[in-house]
């Protein structure tokens, strides 16, 4: 399906038209969506802003992590990227774009709901690109539940071991290996500000990786190590098909924001390697929102 790229209107500039109803299986996968999303495959073109730098990006696979995983490799960066054993696909075909830009690919499959997965995976990506300069926390779990009564205690765990638990244990570990200069990226959400109804908890989890990032922030700003964090809005991406909001809402998604569509993985990638060089080295602590005009304050 055409992504219906169009001129610099941002009404228009990306596919604004209603979606197909589509459901997958969870945790679904790019390729398999209608329309795929746009990542900038085809438009991001790097100027040398992260040159010679290491990045880690969970689910770097897919999605937001995608886009952020090509355009950190168009400007220069190797990057190793995490995800679920049955992303493989996802995972391949970003690792191909990275290594088309003449960057390496590293690819760590594993759950970041495992502790020890966490911790195995800021070292492996240590070991295998010689350092870390930028960490993208970005990964996550989101279910809908139209009623707390019927939300499991395993969805609640599940979520918050994802959305927020990886976040500390990746930190534990890799505070230690960053030297001055380094950046972490958190992914939080308009819905830490606006939070839908059906998405009690994950909504929950993501104002806790505001407060996570802005104390984080604190913590280690002795070290010249800065903490930010992106809060996308609707943006078209596995999440949403593969039991992250209802198949019957599909069609309609993105389009109560002011620009009257949701956003694409590609309109985020400036905004991560902004927050990934040395051009935002002065900010600490702040989040971003790329809302398509749902304001974050």
């Amino acid at each position: 399906m055409k992504k219906n790229v169009s001129g610099k209107n941002p009404l228009t500039k990306y596919y604004h038209e209603k979606y197909p109803r589509q459901r997958q299986a969870y945790p679904g996968l790019d390729l398999k969506m209608r329309p795929t999303p746009d990542c900038g495959e085809e438009t991001y073109q790097g100027s040398g802003r992260l040159a010679g730098r290491r990045a880690l990006i969970t689910g770097g696979d897919s999605g937001i992590g995608r886009a952020a995983a090509i355009a950190y490799a168009r400007e220069g960066a190797d990057v190793a990227i995490s995800y679920l054993p049955a992303e493989e696909r996802d995972a391949r075909d970003t690792a191909r774009y990275i290594e088309e830009a003449g960057r390496r690919a590293v690819l760590i499959p594993g759950d970041l709901g495992d502790e020890k997965f966490c911790q195995r995976l800021v070292e492996r990506a240590h070991k295998a690109l010689g350092g870390l300069d930028i960490i993208v926390m970005n990964a996550g779990y989101q279910q809908y539940s139209k009623d707390i009564s019927k939300l499991s205690t395993e969805q609640l765990v599940r979520t918050f071991s994802i959305n927020v638990f990886s976040m500390f244990w990746m930190a534990r570990a890799a505070i230690p290996l960053l030297k001055a200069g380094a950046s972490i990226i958190t992914t939080s959400s308009i819905q830490a500000y606006q939070p839908g109804k059906d998405l009690i908890d994950y909504a929950s989890t993501k104002a806790a990786i505001v407060a996570f990032t802005r104390a984080l922030a604190k913590q280690v700003a002795y070290r010249g190590i800065r903490v930010n964090s992106v809060a996308p809005g609707p943006i078209w991406t596995a999440l949403q098909v593969a039991g992250g909001r209802a198949t019957d809402s599909i069609p309609e998604f993105g389009m109560d924001t002011p620009l009257k569509r949701a956003g694409q993985p590609a309109e985020l990638a400036g905004v991560y390697v902004l927050l990934a060089s040395d051009e935002s080295s002065y900010t600490t602590a702040e989040v971003y929102g790329v809302t398509g005009g749902n304001h974050t304050m």
